[in-house]
């Protein structure tokens, strides 16, 4: 686990070189296909190398939730144990390695009908109104969303008006899938944020000049593609989105995608420190990938 631009990939090549292993992809952006470039996605040599589980298994235009990653990562784990090899789980979408180890609640589907009402009412009665509603009936839950965090507020309530129940009861009711296994959980968290950010500018200038903007050009000729899709809210893909409509500047769209992957990595990193069982490690010091296969055959 860790941050953009942390080192995940390095690592995890690295360790399937001394383990027999195969890489089970925790990202929320990687299982798209045809994003490849702003996703720094594994390329097909390496994935002929090292077995890749759970990447271009959808369609941009179609939505993935955290209990839909812990269906599929169940039976990625599972067939890689059938096959007497470790699985390697790796990635930064700690929201999901969250749902896996500590459970996930049994909500419902999205409604697109429901959701549709909800973002009328929040543009007629204000997102403030919203919270407030949600306060009403579920003050748990309002307590931990903030009033200005829209996809959280609305799907609050769209859990609500279909089950009658708080959203924050039916999260209570879970359990985590991992109990009976022995995991090892290494955090890649550079000691010196100023070289993780150089990482992250340098990294996503590659991925300019390396054809990023061509990509997002042709996911954008697609009529059934828009910024509300969550393949489209990724960082980077949803700042060059209004370069390309001639909104913005390119060179302003690229300051504010860094920005945005600077705050992905620090919300990243404030995740990691809820992982009581990680063992962290600089990616920036010395013999850093022997500690961690140290800890891995241990």
């Amino acid at each position: 686990m860790g941050p953009t631009a942390s080192g995940k990939s390095e690592l995890a090549l690295a360790l399937a070189e001394r383990i027999d292993v195969e890489i089970v992809s925790v990202d929320s952006a990687l299982v798209y296909r045809g994003m490849d470039i702003g996703t720094a996605k594994p390329d097909a040599a390496t994935r002929a190398r090292v077995p890749h589980h759970l990447i271009d298994i959808l369609d941009p235009a179609q939505w993935y939730s955290a209990g839909e990653f812990v269906r599929d990562a169940r039976a990625a784990l599972e067939g890689i144990w059938a096959r007497g090899r470790l699985p390697l789980l790796v990635g930064g979408t700690m929201l999901y390695f969250h749902a896996l180890s500590e459970g996930i609640a049994e909500l419902p589907q999205a409604d697109p009908a429901l959701r549709a009402q909800l973002d009328r009412e929040a543009v007629e009665r204000g997102l403030a109104a919203l919270h407030a509603e949600l306060a009403a009936i579920d003050p748990a839950a309002a307590a931990r969303i903030h009033v200005n965090d829209p996809q959280r507020i609305q799907r609050a309530l769209e859990v609500h008006r279909l089950t009658g129940r708080g959203i924050s009861e039916l999260q209570a009711r879970r359990g985590g899938w991992l109990e009976d296994v022995r995991v090892t959980e290494i955090a890649l968290v550079p000691a010196d944020r100023a070289r993780l950010h150089a990482r992250i500018e340098a990294r996503f200038r590659a991925m300019l000049a390396g054809g990023f903007l061509e990509e997002v050009a042709r996911l954008m000729q697609r009529a059934d593609l828009t910024t509300e899709h969550p393949s489209m809210r990724a960082v980077g893909y949803r700042q060059m989105w209004p370069v390309l409509q001639g909104r913005t500047s390119l060179e302003e769209g690229t300051e504010r995608a860094i920005a945005a992957t600077r705050q992905l990595a620090k919300r990243q990193l404030t995740w990691l420190r809820k992982r009581a069982r990680a063992t962290w490690l600089d990616p920036t010091e010395a013999a850093w990938i022997e500690r961690a296969a140290h800890l891995v055959n241990d």
